[in-house]
């Protein structure tokens, strides 16, 4: 547990910072955002919270749907 100074700090922030990162780090290389929530112990409903990050996966995931329609022709 943090002492009341210790939780004043910029350090307090730290693990909230790194645990962000992560879960943005996991939804922008294309993991599900099923699985994202999962793993980070997060509701699917949480994850709007990671728009910027699931809004620049888009195109990818565009183009990965391209390609497989373009694998059925």
């Amino acid at each position: 547990m943090l002492t009341e100074s210790e939780a004043a700090s910029p350090l307090a922030d730290v693990p909230y910072s790194l645990r962000h990162a992560g879960v943005s780090l996991w939804l922008e290389s294309g993991v599900s955002p099923a699985e994202v929530a999962r793993r980070a112990g997060h509701s699917i409903a949480v994850l709007r919270f990671y728009a910027k990050a699931i809004h620049r996966n888009q195109e990818r995931a565009n183009q990965q749907i391209e390609r497989a329609l373009e694998a059925t022709d």
